[in-house]
């Protein structure tokens, strides 16, 4: 059997959501399954390391797709020909993006709507892209994959796909992350933040990711506490509509320290030193910081909407992200409670362990198999 797989988000220089998807998916269905060919779709020059074994087949395709006029080139015209040219069986899509004009059977992986229930969020190019094509996407698609049963009834309901051609995969998060002993605790704490405890929030700087009004709430914990900080780790996506970060005061400037982007192995080591995680996105496909907090103990303040209660489940403290004074009343509440604090990062510890790569590489795998009835 030949899998084509569309594998643009590899990216040596910065890997973000897409790109961690597909690696720790993709990896492990190629390193699993010897007995099958896999051929990489990328749209640039890729890094060797992304050629996970021998049953791997690498092709570029022109041009790069970074730009809906190019997404339409690549999809509807280089994917279509490669498809083609390459014998490939089956079209795999962790980004959701398909080939609408190809007869090959494709199973797009669909993480979120986003972009259906706030288009503001978006630059009108994009918006008018994703919003004119995923709901052929998800029509075209034999079978459409999903990190989250919000997500899939949202689709549902969004786009009117039956149920039955719907699978939900949890995403999982990398085994590097894990509980810190006290000493590199506190290690870490020096280099960043003087010694002291911190919140800290992962994500890219974008308007649903909600930092505007975390910086709000904490502003107004600061008032009553002085000795937590904020740590925020991440870029800002879409820079021209991510102005949601208010102006503070110069005091509180040195209580909140923007790392942004940074490697995996550092982010380990700050995730696992942080106090807690407080992630308050108003809409979420699925919430990956959430499990990497769990894996390292953490505590959770966490907001109530879309899938984030799916994932979180007991581990965590749950406020309207809408409300900034119950944000801040539970960050005071959580850095105030001590039995809390060490109740929740037991939770965090339990319910850690649903969460995995291998699951999600399985399933995929399983869905896969039955579109082909291999």
């Amino acid at each position: 059997m030949r899998i084509g797989i569309n594998t643009r988000f590899l990216l040596s220089s910065k890997m973000e959501g897409f790109g961690w998807y597909t690696y720790e998916v993709v990896k492990r269905m190629v390193e699993a399954h010897p007995e099958h060919e896999f051929v990489f779709f990328f749209d640039r020059k890729f890094d060797e390391k992304f050629v996970f074994a021998k049953n791997v087949t690498p092709v570029v395709l022109f041009p790069p797709a970074r730009h809906p006029i190019l997404f339409v080139w690549w999809f509807e015209r280089s994917i279509k020909r490669a498809l083609k040219k390459y014998n490939i069986d089956l079209f795999y899509s962790p980004d959701g993006y398909l080939s609408l004009k190809s007869p090959v059977p494709q199973i797009g992986v669909i993480h979120d709507l986003n972009f259906e229930h706030h288009p503001e969020d978006i630059p009108a190019s994009p918006l008018k892209y994703l919003r004119k094509y995923f709901p052929k996407f998800a029509k075209k698609a034999a079978h459409i994959l999903t990190v989250s049963e919000y997500s899939k009834q949202d689709i549902i309901q969004s786009y009117g796909i039956s149920p039955s051609k719907i699978t939900v995969a949890w995403n999982g998060a990398s085994e590097s992350f894990a509980p810190l002993e006290a000493a590199e605790i506190q290690k870490i704490r020096s280099e960043k933040t003087a010694g002291r405890p911190y919140f800290i929030f992962v994500g890219a700087i974008h308007p649903r990711k909600n930092v505007g009004r975390l910086i709000e709430a904490f502003g107004k914990f600061a008032e009553v506490n002085p000795d937590i900080d904020l740590l925020i780790v991440g870029e800002s996506l879409w820079a021209n509509k991510a102005s949601s970060i208010p102006e503070v005061s110069e005091a509180l400037k040195k209580r909140i320290l923007f790392s942004g982007h940074v490697s995996l192995a550092e982010l380990n080591k700050l995730m696992g030193a942080a106090f807690a995680l407080t992630y308050i996105p108003y809409f979420e496909g699925f919430g990956i910081p959430l499990v990497e907090a769990m894996r390292c103990g953490i505590p959770i303040i966490s907001g109530n909407l879309t899938c984030l209660p799916e994932v979180a489940g007991e581990a965590a403290i749950y406020v309207n992200p809408f409300d900034t004074d119950e944000v801040s009343k539970a960050m005071i509440e959580l850095a105030s409670d001590k039995q809390k604090q060490v109740e929740l990062s037991q939770k965090s510890l339990e319910r850690a362990s649903l969460f995995s790569w291998n699951n999600t590489a399985e399933v995929t795998w399983n869905v896969i198999e039955d579109i082909l009835k291999v």
